[in-house]
């Protein structure tokens, strides 16, 4: 099952990278009240870089809700 996880992370991770690599042209791009042109490159690592630190905070919290309570 480990080596499952491990090729799924690895393929996805390539993936991304690809796609990434391959989508250099600048776009408008408007966050809000912000508003600029910025090369889809570093839109598209942003929210990579942005959807795997959710994911590690997700997994973070969902970990210590699982613990058993020690304060007896």
């Amino acid at each position: 099952m480990q080596k499952v996880k491990l090729g799924l992370i690895v393929g996805l991770s390539l993936a991304l990278i690809l796609v990434v690599i391959q989508n250099t042209t600048s776009v408008r791009a408007r966050f809000l009240w912000f508003s600029g042109d910025a090369p889809v490159i570093l839109l598209l690592v942003l929210t990579g870089v942005g959807g795997f630190i959710l994911g590690l905070l997700v997994a973070l919290l969902n970990f210590q809700n699982k613990r058993p309570d020690r304060s007896e």
